[in-house]
């Protein structure tokens, strides 16, 4: 039985369900001012391509994760570094450079991290754009759940939006792809964590089950 995906990207060995809406701003920008970029999503680069190509895309970016590095590399784009998948581990990086060094972190309404603040405190300069804004997705508000499903989210938002309309079952099983979003399950609730935060790692712990 394939294991229900609660994401916004989808996988051939999972029942999709895309559990946000994305609505995209575009604030004035003025990349030049800026030495690198930073990106925690698929979403942040997505909202890149309102602007002028050329405006953004002589700029390096951090990426938190390997997904998110793959798509702004599709998008033309320079990588500076990637992270781990979290973050928290995005301040370690930052305090790796100069501090006269100029970053624009370009992110969602809200955020699971305040790893831009914490940087900040240390004297590192990051501005920040809100680019992006999701909310549930009526997907989640219809869907059927078998008994016994298993159950893969893969951000803090996917598991709030599925708690605004479902329970989570004690004879579900629960995997998410990693420790900021376990945090937001109801304590009860015991996952399994992906060892590196993707789905197909995700997937491996339904294989080992």
């Amino acid at each position: 039985m394939k294991p229900y995906l609660f994401s916004t990207s989808s996988h051939p060995d999972t029942i999709h369900i895309n559990p946000l809406e994305i609505s995209f701003f575009k604030p004035s920008i003025q990349f030049s001012q800026y030495d690198y970029l930073i990106l925690t999503s698929k979403q942040a680069v997505k909202a890149l391509s309102q602007y002028n190509n050329g405006d953004y895309n002589m700029k390096q970016a951090l990426c938190i994760s390997k997904a998110t590095a793959l798509s702004f590399q599709k998008a033309n784009g320079k990588i500076l570094e990637i992270g781990s998948g979290y973050g928290d581990n995005l301040s370690e990086i930052i305090s790796s450079y100069p501090k006269d060094r100029k970053w624009l972190y370009l992110r969602a309404k809200e955020v699971a991290s305040n790893f831009a603040q914490v940087t900040r405190d240390c004297g590192y300069c990051i501005d920040e754009s809100v680019v992006y804004e999701s909310s549930c997705s009526l997907n989640i508000k219809t869907l059927k759940i078998r008994p016994k499903a298993t159950l893969i989210f893969t951000s803090p938002s996917s598991v709030k939006c599925f708690l605004k309309y479902h329970k989570l079952n004690e004879d579900y099983k629960v995997i998410v792809i990693g420790n900021t979003t376990a945090k937001t399950l109801p304590t009860d609730i015991k996952p399994m964590i992906a060892e590196e935060p993707s789905i197909e790692s995700c997937l491996k712990i339904i294989n080992l089950l």
